[in-house]
């Protein structure tokens, strides 16, 4: 048995495998495959009213949100985001928490100014900043609810009358939060959403056009709005895999019920950790992630040791970023607490014996 830690593309759920499958040999008994019908036909415009609709009664969106699908992944939001948001003599805000936010900040400054008002590089991006000031003349303020590569989050929306905007990539959809909040929300489909090849995009219809320099066509929100998210050719099977995914969150419970389990794996994964001393969690217990536990091993020879023994037993994404190193156990919505158990388990075993 294959047990899927990976961090993205990541784990999806069984029923949509098989959804999925049925649909590439024939779709909704046509004839065709997913993978050859017109994007403009009333098959695909199914999935697509299906899938946005999805999204709003999931966040339970109000309407002045509007719902996107888009190429290009995360990176394509970090300098989409500024060019429709921010003139070159205004001013946001940002946070930097991590190897995204810093990617995030790098675009911006491409299109106006950036203040940075908090950043925990100086401990490697191992916990949250606290406390830190948002200019009030800011734009907006941006920040990463979840970091992938070094496992922190944050899972409470912080007090300020700024529009917020936010990189939810790698823990959408796996807790709750008044997303209404929000000016606009980006998310890589890769981890709890879908497929890759799809961008999720969630934005505040009055919050665009209000810069005064031209916007490429096929980067200006307003236009693909219009289009419902058809200004081009869409990626249309990654669309249909996100919109099967979020049929079975739906019946799952929804978010609420996902945050339950999620809670109970992420709390499993740490206690372990904890006890362990042959493992050390990287990251300060009060901002560890939900979704992307980051440990290591202090022993360079038991560390390979562990990489042999998670191998063996089927534990696929185990190891760290390039990045950073280690060793990270991915936990999103689709992992079953199972797969926490199993690894955990195996955990123990090994600390056992080395100790």
């Amino acid at each position: 048995m294959v047990y899927n830690f990976n961090s993205g593309p990541s784990i999806l759920p069984g029923e949509v495998f098989e959804e999925a499958s049925k649909a590439i040999l024939n779709f909704e008994n046509s004839g065709l495959s997913i993978l050859e019908i017109g994007h403009r036909t009333p098959l695909f415009q199914a999935v697509m009213d299906e899938a946005i609709a999805l999204v709003k009664e999931l966040m339970a969106l109000d309407a002045g949100h509007e719902v996107l699908f888009l190429h290009g992944g995360a990176s394509t939001q970090f300098f989409q985001i500024p060019m429709n948001l921010l003139n070159e003599n205004e001013t946001a805000a940002y946070l930097d928490c991590g190897t995204w936010g810093t990617k995030a900040i790098k675009e911006a400054r491409l299109f106006g100014q950036v203040a940075v008002v908090g950043s925990s590089k100086d401990k490697n991006y191992t916990y949250i900043p606290k406390g830190y000031p948002i200019p009030a003349g800011a734009k907006y303020f941006h920040y990463t609810t979840n970091n992938t590569i070094e496992g922190t989050q944050i899972r409470s929306i912080p007090e300020t009358t700024i529009p917020l905007v936010a990189d939810m990539s790698s823990d959408i959809l796996s807790h709750t939060l008044d997303f209404n909040r929000f000016a606009l929300i980006y998310a890589g489909a890769q981890k709890n959403i879908g497929a890759a090849g799809v961008n999720l995009v969630i934005v505040k219809k009055d919050f665009l056009g209000t810069v005064d320099r031209k916007i490429p066509s096929m980067l200006d929100y307003r236009q693909h709005i219009e289009a419902g998210s058809m200004l081009n050719t869409p990626p249309v099977f990654a669309v249909y895999v996100c919109m099967l995914t979020l049929r079975w969150l739906k019946k799952a419970g929804g978010i609420a019920a996902l945050e339950k389990i999620n809670n109970e794996k992420a709390a499993l994964m740490y206690k372990t950790l904890d006890e362990l001393p042959v493992f050390r969690p990287t990251v300060v217990p009060e901002d560890r992630s939900l979704m992307n536990a980051v440990f290591v091993i202090d022993d360079p020879a038991l560390e390979k040791e562990f990489l042999a023994a998670c191998k063996e037993h089927g534990m696929v994404g185990v190891k760290g970023h390039r990045s950073v190193g280690g060793f990270r156990a991915s936990m999103y919505n689709a992992l079953p607490l199972s797969s926490v158990k199993a690894l955990t388990d195996l955990m123990s075993d090994f600390a056992n014996k080395k100790g």
